[in-house]
């Protein structure tokens, strides 16, 4: 019996060993903690799609209990005030000093967007609560980080619409006075969606023509660049990677666009483009935007068509803010861009840079080779990753040098 009860014990830790593991790139740091932290999220997605698959729950719904693990009260400290705000109407997490210095000065001002595929994420996850306290006592600075309304049931333009009435409402005078900012120090910044929403509100702030306050820089972190083509070589390359495979992303983008599922088996083909949006492929085409090193191995085929009408939506820059032209780009204040080489959206950033430097803008690009999706997420215990302090160190640094 004693022998039996060993092998079960044995069977048991040998499929918990098979299940947990996941191929790591050799360069990847703290490799054991990323196994266990993506056997999480693969559990979860596995019960979510056994949920939705037996009617008693949307995916989604289910993959929101990551949120709600994450979030936290947001509360003033001796160094933070903290406030529930709405902003015309949307809700917004505002993170200011406690004290004033002293010395006179006005204050810069991020407006922060945070990340989970426009359909998961808080500004009250714990792990934004902490960079907005790290942002505001670092750089002296005003955090509005944006609560904007998740798909589904709000599909796109929801999350932008919403982002934009912050950004315009924030640029008032009187509220940046209210809030002592100063109206020539004020950034957008984002990760992930979030960088693609800061992203196309900076594109479309920067064209108000009666917009009076500008914004000073744009700062985004391995952001949602574009849907037209979801084979680019790190979609190949990085397919199976933990936190964001390619089948997830591919979801996030379905589910911003549309309740229409028959859209995700499209897009999961790479199959899901009009003719307009096929005209539009100039300003994503990775043979020419990517650096060279990371386009030598692939073989770039073109895209199909599709008469799926829903693509329409892809086409526009709120959703996807890589198709603008040149005309556009020229008009953006200066940008930072964060990628990860483990990244599915790596060469969304990188086109982005390549497009952004030849339009004349100033970008500083910071490349982490042994980076992965999500890492924003990841500076607290215990699913707390080096790399992931490096990211907003930096991201940081480069506020406090250039807003």
């Amino acid at each position: 019996m004693q022998s039996k009860g060993a092998l079960f014990l044995l069977a048991v830790c040998a499929l918990t060993a098979y299940y947990i593991y996941s191929p790591i790139p050799e360069n990847i740091e703290q490799s054991w903690k990323l196994m266990i932290t993506d056997c999480f999220f693969r559990s979860l997605s596995h019960l979510a799609d056994f949920t939705e698959l037996m009617g008693l729950a949307d995916y989604m719904d289910v993959m929101m209990i990551i949120t709600f693990l994450e979030n936290v009260v947001p509360v003033s400290d001796e160094r933070v005030k903290v406030a529930e705000e709405r902003f015309d109407g949307v809700e917004v997490v505002v993170y200011e000093p406690s004290q004033d210095r002293g010395t006179g000065e006005m204050r810069r001002a991020v407006i922060y967007l945070h990340g989970g595929g426009w359909c998961l994420g808080s500004a009250k996850m714990g792990p934004y609560d902490h960079l907005s306290r790290q942002t505001v006592t670092e750089l002296n600075a005003v955090v509005v980080a944006v609560e904007y309304r998740l798909a589904p049931p709000y599909h796109f333009p929801v999350a932008f619409e919403d982002v934009y009435r912050v950004v315009k409402y924030f640029l008032r005078p009187d509220v940046l006075d209210r809030y002592k900012v100063d109206p020539e120090r004020v950034a957008v910044s984002g990760d992930s969606a979030g960088g693609n929403l800061a992203a196309a509100v900076t594109q479309q702030m920067q064209l108000e023509p009666n917009q009076i306050v500008k914004l000073k820089v744009q700062a985004l972190i391995y952001p949602v660049m574009q849907a037209l083509d979801l084979n680019t070589p790190s979609y190949q390359q990085n397919r199976h990677m933990p936190i964001l495979p390619r089948t997830l992303m591919v979801r996030f983008w379905s589910e911003y666009i549309t309740s229409d599922k028959s859209f995700l088996t499209a897009m999961l083909a790479n199959n899901h483009n009009s003719a307009e949006s096929i005209a539009l492929l100039k300003f994503a085409n990775w043979s020419v935007f990517l650096p060279e090193p990371y386009r030598r191995a692939y073989s770039y085929s073109g895209l199909s068509i599709s008469t799926n009408k829903t693509s329409v939506s892809l086409v526009d820059p709120r959703a996807s803010p890589l198709l603008v032209p040149d005309s556009v780009l020229r008009q953006l204040p200066k940008t930072y861009v964060v990628t990860c080489e483990y990244d599915v959206l790596r060469d969304d950033g990188m086109m982005y840079v390549t497009r952004l430097r030849l339009a004349g803008v100033d970008v500083t690009h910071e490349h982490y080779r042994e980076g992965f999706h999500g890492l924003v997420m990841f500076t607290l215990w215990p699913t707390e990753f080096e790399i992931a302090n490096r990211i907003t160190d930096g991201y940081l640094l480069w506020l406090k040098e250039n807003l």
